[in-house]
Order: C-alpha cells, then sequence, then structure tokens
C-alpha cells in the first residue's frame, strides 16, 4: 500500500520534448536580447535558433502528446476574456494543460516571437538590410517578447500562488499535481 493520499497524485502533461522546447527558447530569448550589436553573431545564431524552435513547437502542436497539441487553442481563446475576468476575484478554475490565459499568453509569444526572428533573418540579407520598417518592425516584436515573457513570469508566480502549485517543477517534471476532491 502507498503512503502517498489522492491529493499528492500527479498526471503527465507536459512531454519531455515540449519541456525540452520551453527551456530552450527560454535560454535562446535571454540569449537574444542580450547579444544584439555587441555580439551580432551569436545573436544571429539564437534568431535561427528560435526559427528552428518555432518550426519544432508548430509541428508539435500537431503531432505531439495530448497537452502539447492545439486543439483546444481556439476554445480557450474565446473563454479567456472571461477567465481573466474572474482571475480578479481569484477564481482560477483547474485545467491540466495551458489555462485560458496561459493558451493567450503561448499564442501571443509565438506570434510575437515569429516576427521579431523572421524579421531579424530579414534584415541581414542583400534585399532588406537597411529597410527601416524592417529594422523598426524587428525592434518592436524584440520589445514586446520581453514584455510578454515578464507577464508570463508574472502569470506564473500569480497562478502558483493562487493554486498552490509549483507550476516551475511542472514544467521541469513534466507532471501536475492532481487535487483530490473531498
Amino acid at each position: 500500500m502507498s503512503d502517498r493520499t489522492p491529493a499528492d497524485r500527479t498526471v503527465a502533461v507536459w512531454d519531455l520534448p515540449l519541456r525540452l522546447w520551453h527551456w530552450a527558447l527560454a535560454a535562446s530569448v535571454l540569449a537574444a536580447w542580450f547579444t544584439p550589436t555587441v555580439y551580432d553573431s551569436l545573436h544571429r545564431i539564437v534568431g535561427y535558433t528560435v526559427i528552428g524552435l518555432l518550426a519544432f513547437r508548430l509541428l508539435w502542436g500537431f503531432w505531439g502528446s495530448r497537452y502539447s497539441r492545439f486543439r483546444m487553442i481556439g476554445v480557450r481563446l474565446r473563454v479567456a476574456p472571461g477567465y481573466l475576468w474572474n482571475l480578479r476575484r481569484g477564481i482560477t478554475g483547474r485545467y491540466i494543460g495551458l489555462n485560458p490565459a496561459g493558451t493567450l499568453m503561448l499564442v501571443a509569444l509565438l506570434l510575437s516571437l515569429a516576427i521579431s526572428a523572421i524579421t531579424g533573418a530579414m534584415s541581414v540579407t542583400v534585399t532588406f538590410f537597411g529597410v527601416w520598417w524592417i529594422e523598426d518592425t524587428h525592434a518592436w516584436a524584440s520589445d514586446a517578447v520581453i514584455v510578454l515573457v515578464i507577464l508570463h513570469i508574472v502569470g506564473v508566480a500569480l497562478m502558483g500562488l493562487l493554486q498552490r502549485e509549483n507550476l516551475i517543477r511542472a514544467m521541469l517534471t513534466g507532471r501536475k499535481r492532481i487535487r483530490h476532491r473531498p
């Protein structure tokens, strides 16, 4: 017989490829933020790495494990405004995978990262080098990524406190705690 109570049960949520992708993307964004104009070669390499990671995530969104797939994005995006409104009163609901706010953040980050990485790659080509709107779009999208990353970290911390769950550990181990309902 196990010493674990039903409240201690966990369920596998995020598979290893998704977790490796998440942390590789986080490291790449951090490296990209601190390397422009100082370490341009490294900045370019990291930018191309982000493009590769985004391509992987797009594929994994269709062929990955259950909680990696994009199948619930439309539903979660539609309920996101109400979900965010309810957060004001501490009403979080319980989601095994991403909650509606997390889904909204996923979409916003993927889009802003794609714009940043693609315009960054364009800006080093002969055709687009020095083109003002490419450079401005890259700068704005890159700034948006950093703002979204900060909001993501704050959101994870807030949800961890509200739900009394270590979401960082969950993204490291791939497992989330299942709450026992008396």
